[in-house]
């Protein structure tokens, strides 16, 4: 996390026509995406394409449109490589930069890190979400209008993360933000608003299911809400904010995988296919992005990719109807949410940045009192590098999130 540089409103000098100068106004460029740290996380995907061909028997018409998504989501990583450099000379015009706090006091705390690179990643995913519609959908098919209005939300959301980014919004201003994003999708959503009750809860309440009705609409907004600010708040490392959506959104893929294969529900399979035609680009597309952004980052993602990728998870987990399952991949960022509430409710001051101390002579983070997982790791922990520190961080996120494919494993055919 980065102290951001707002926007400077004086004058620009005009530009030099010399390159040199135009180069040294600008600054160097940024450095080069760590191709070996994405060649050692490819190894990951090996599962996940074992249970597409292998493990589980899905139908060759849903499979040929994973495959084909899967296809655009590739072309979507090498777009968003190729375009972050860029878009960072841009940013980097125009005075959207910061400098990196938990380096302070090194060479690297004074260079300018250009700022809410996370816009790239939500043009391309756009871009490219709606060019697979020509390759799945019918003018006719029920799922059209809520695709699009998912969409509708992330692009919203997107686009008012740049506008925190720009003008650095409040912080109860920024509540409300994903609240208005989530309306068109909360207005397209045809879906049933009942819940399956738990099966030793069904004596005692003397029903099955429930419909919630309103209530249920108005719970998918407060999910919408805690998703983007949840994966917001619990940031501050290099790495941190695009590494937890990274681990999530894999686990996402596999539990879908896994619900498809094991259903024989038509309607079942095609919500969880809904949700692999978002998670998948969001995946490429985040570890383009987190090859740049990974320690020692030369980007920084800004709000407008934390409320990006929160909302895509929120919507994926609404209309993929597995909300339960995805505040379980969300456990630490719950936890962090909590240990964050005294400060937040304004019980306890909260600075403007929670992050540790930095100890420019050991290179060695040191935990402070302030309410996040960042902090109480490092006083549990006791001090560690920034990099280690985040490589814990992703292990407890990835603990989590298995942890509830066994919570769901040992519960199955018992509590629904």
């Amino acid at each position: 996390m980065g102290a951001r540089k707002r926007l400077i409103t004086t004058p620009t000098p005009e530009p030099s026509s010399d390159p040199k100068a135009q180069q040294q106004q600008i600054g160097p460029p940024i450095a080069p995406p760590k191709w070996g740290f994405l060649l050692k996380l490819s190894i990951f995907s090996i599962p996940y394409f074992y249970l597409i061909f292998f493990h589980f028997t899905i139908e060759s018409d849903l499979r040929r449109s994973i495959i084909i998504n899967a296809g655009l989501s590739l072309t979507a990583f090498f777009v968003t490589v190729r375009m972050i450099p860029v878009a960072s000379r841009y940013v980097l015009k125009r005075n959207l930069f910061g400098f990196d706090i938990n380096k302070k006091g090194t060479p690297q705390g004074n260079i300018k890190v250009p700022e809410s690179l996370g816009i790239v990643v939500g043009i391309v995913f756009l871009v490219v979400t709606i060019l697979f519609q020509y390759f799945n959908f019918t003018a006719d098919s029920n799922w059209l209008v809520e695709y699009n209005a998912a969409l509708a939300c992330i692009c919203f959301m997107t686009l008012l993360g740049f506008v925190d980014d720009v003008l650095d919004v409040p912080w109860r201003v920024k509540l409300l933000l994903p609240s208005i994003a989530a309306l068109p999708l909360l207005m397209a959503y045809a879906g049933h608003t009942t819940i399956v009750i738990p099966k030793p809860l069904v004596p005692h309440i003397g029903i099955e299911i429930l419909d919630l009705g309103w209530i249920y609409k108005l719970y998918m907004g407060l999910l919408a809400v805690f998703c983007t600010n949840s994966i917001n708040i619990h940031a501050g490392l290099n790495g941190l904010e695009v590494g937890q959506t990274v681990v999530i959104t894999y686990a996402i893929l596999i539990h879908n995988i896994m619900q498809i294969g094991a259903s024989t529900d038509p309607e079942y399979k095609l919500a969880h296919a809904f949700s692999i035609y978002l998670v998948q680009p969001l995946l490429a597309t985040s570890l383009a992005l987190l090859s740049y952004n990974w320690y020692p980052s030369s980007v920084f993602v800004g709000d407008t990719y934390t409320y990006f990728a929160g909302m895509t998870m929120a919507v994926v987990g609404i209309l993929g109807h597995f909300s339960e399952t995805l505040l379980i991949f969300f456990l630490p960022q719950v936890l962090n949410f909590l240990l964050s509430l005294p400060q937040l409710s304004g019980y306890i001051p909260c600075p403007r940045h929670r992050l540790p101390r930095f100890d420019p002579n050991t290179g060695l983070l040191t935990g402070t009192n302030d309410g996040t997982l960042v902090n109480f790791f490092l006083r549990s922990l006791g001090p560690k590098s920034e990099k280690s520190l985040c490589v814990y961080l992703l292990i407890f996120q990835g603990i989590a999130c298995g942890f509830c494919f066994l919570l769901r494993y040992f519960l199955a055919g018992w509590y629904k």
